[in-house]
């Protein structure tokens, strides 16, 4: 026998789960920490604002980078779902979120350590006269958002797996499209609102609930226009999965974790 055979790393199904589970924790990290910067996107796209009018609210397209990944985040969550079922994605999810507070608990620490004085104003000539307020400004999030993105996690992933799984015990191995982007729609709606509702109405800027509604609403509509122009890519990916696993070894994993039987 090879003494560089490891029954784990040689194994396709667990050589799969790890390439997916860290693509899908690193998206879901980085979606965080980019969260802290809001975006105008009909600048971006270098166009002109459209001034929405939703709930007696007014306003430009304007998001956190976060939106950015979530429905990348969502779609990762139906593609490991479909090949390593309920356990796979609840494992992965509590990783996700543990990690999650964990890099957050870490950053506090860090903002509190004194910092070096020439350090502070490195940047000034760039722009940034004091690095030690620009870092605790870009990391230092409210606990309140952190809290509510959490919270808008965990209940997202529930439900997308939740609403997976019913739809493909009537379709089958049918309409991909189907359960993956609905349920991403589903689970999508939920975060949208969720994350608001603890960071911005239940936290100290108490939002009215108009404002509430309008932000959520637009948000969602964004997310959702996102998760249908990514469908095409959920093919793509069982397209390549299968081609790696094999035709057997994929239609076993797909079945045991229809099932609720999958390797994770």
């Amino acid at each position: 026998m090879s003494t560089n055979y490891h029954p784990v790393l040689s194994d396709k199904g667990a050589r799969l789960f790890i390439l997916l589970g860290g693509f899908f924790v690193a998206n879901a990290l980085v979606a965080e920490f980019i969260g802290v910067k809001i975006f105008a996107l009909e600048a971006t796209l270098g166009l002109k604002d459209l001034n929405w009018n939703l709930f007696g609210q007014q306003g430009s397209l304007n998001f956190t980078a976060g939106v950015l990944l979530w429905p990348v985040v969502f779609i990762m969550t139906d593609v490991i779902n479909e090949y390593f079922g309920i356990r796979g994605v609840r494992l992965l999810s509590f990783l996700a979120a543990g990690l999650i507070a964990y890099a957050f608990l870490m950053i506090y620490f860090a903002i509190g350590l004194e910092p070096a004085p020439w350090w502070v104003g490195i940047n000034e000539a760039r722009g940034t006269a004091d690095m030690q307020a620009a870092f605790s400004n870009v990391f230092g999030q409210s606990n309140w958002i952190i809290v509510g993105s959490l919270v808008a996690f965990l209940i997202g992933q529930i439900t997308d797996v939740l609403i997976f799984h019913r739809i493909k015990v009537v379709t089958g191995e049918r309409l991909i499209w189907l359960r993956a982007t609905g349920s991403t729609l589903v689970s999508q709606f939920i975060d949208s609102f969720v994350v608001l509702y603890v960071a911005f109405v239940l936290g100290p800027q108490q939002w009215d609930i108009d404002l509430f509604l309008a932000v959520g609403t637009v948000n969602y509509l964004y997310k959702f226009l996102v998760a249908i122009v990514l469908t095409p890519l959920i093919y793509l990916a069982h397209f390549a999965i299968d081609r790696y696993l094999g035709p057997d070894l994929a239609h076993e994993m797909k079945t045991r974790a229809a099932l609720g039987q999958g390797r994770a």
